[in-house]
């Protein structure tokens, strides 16, 4: 499709996002996407009602989720997994994602703690409000303190308080690199790795993930720079595997603001090259679920 372009990174209130996805898809319209892909945190809660709109606008909608990875088991450091065109609805995938959502709302419990014994008491009430139907995240704890004026913006909740190794920073339950990419193979989906110039991911790394699995790298990042985009081009046509690219939308999160979905320029033929991919996948070995 000549002209036509996607977005394959969008979050919406079921996880840290501020649109519902309904409101993701008609945005989307509304910017001239012809795809987008919903990859909400450890959930796939929003799929069914991005699916009813998409097929109302004429907007493709591609089935994501976003997973959390230790970048090494003794490390507070962390990475992020996409997975595309899984089937979502799998019951054991499903009850994966329970355990990561119970671990969310434990963490949250934990960051309120922390905050209480830095002097700084959350609304419970409306950090749950903010939380909708939505999973536990750090963003949600960084409204709630800008609402209150602990802090003067989001940017400044993170370097302050809830950002890696701040005072009230509580790490999340996270995946093994190889129990990420096996559990997005396992049913049927591409494993791509998200934003590795935000994570300082090197080379032998990713390399490493493609020797275990991976099947993409996100080449078009809203931080990514036209340099790193180039390098992580190159690095995905010598690693042979998928180049994906999207805005990590989260929805409108300053007043006036517009949202950022679309504003990174993804072309559909990168969906069409991801579909090839998907079409190219054979059975993997599922010892790991077993």
């Amino acid at each position: 499709m000549e002209n036509s372009y996607v977005d394959l990174h969008v979050h919406t209130k079921y996880s840290d996002g501020a649109f519902s996805p309904e409101e993701a898809v008609k945005y989307a319209k509304s910017v001239g996407l012809t795809a987008i892909s919903i990859t909400d945190h450890d959930t796939t809660d929003g799929l069914p009602e991005a699916i009813a709109e998409g097929k109302k606008l004429d907007i493709e909608i591609i089935p994501g989720v976003e997973l959390s990875v230790a970048l090494q088991s003794i490390s507070e450091q962390e990475m992020h997994i996409l997975g595309y065109f899984m089937n979502w609805e799998d019951s054991f995938f499903q009850q994966k994602l329970k355990i990561f959502q119970k671990a969310r709302l434990q963490r949250a419990n934990q960051i309120s703690e922390k905050l209480k014994k830095l002097g700084i008491d959350v609304n419970e009430k409306r950090l749950s409000e903010i939380v909708g139907i939505g999973v536990f995240g750090r963003l949600h704890f960084a409204k709630v303190l800008v609402e209150t004026q602990v802090v003067k913006n989001i940017s400044e909740a993170f370097i302050k308080y809830l950002g890696y190794g701040k005072p009230a920073y509580v790490p999340k339950l996270r995946l093994a690199p190889d129990e990420a990419i096996k559990m997005i193979l396992h049913v049927g989906g591409i494993p791509v790795l998200a934003h590795p110039h935000c994570n300082s991911i090197t080379y032998n790394k990713i390399k490493s993930l493609v020797n275990l699995g991976l099947k993409g790298i996100e080449v078009w990042h809203i931080k990514h720079s036209t340099s790193d985009t180039e390098k992580l081009k190159k690095m995905a046509e010598k690693l042979e595997v998928a180049a994906t690219g999207g805005s990590d939308c989260h929805g409108v999160m300053l007043k006036g603001m517009p949202a950022i979905m679309g504003t990174v320029k993804v072309k559909y033929e990168v969906l069409e090259d991801l579909k090839k991919c998907r079409d190219s996948l054979k059975k993997v070995d599922t010892q790991f679920f077993s």
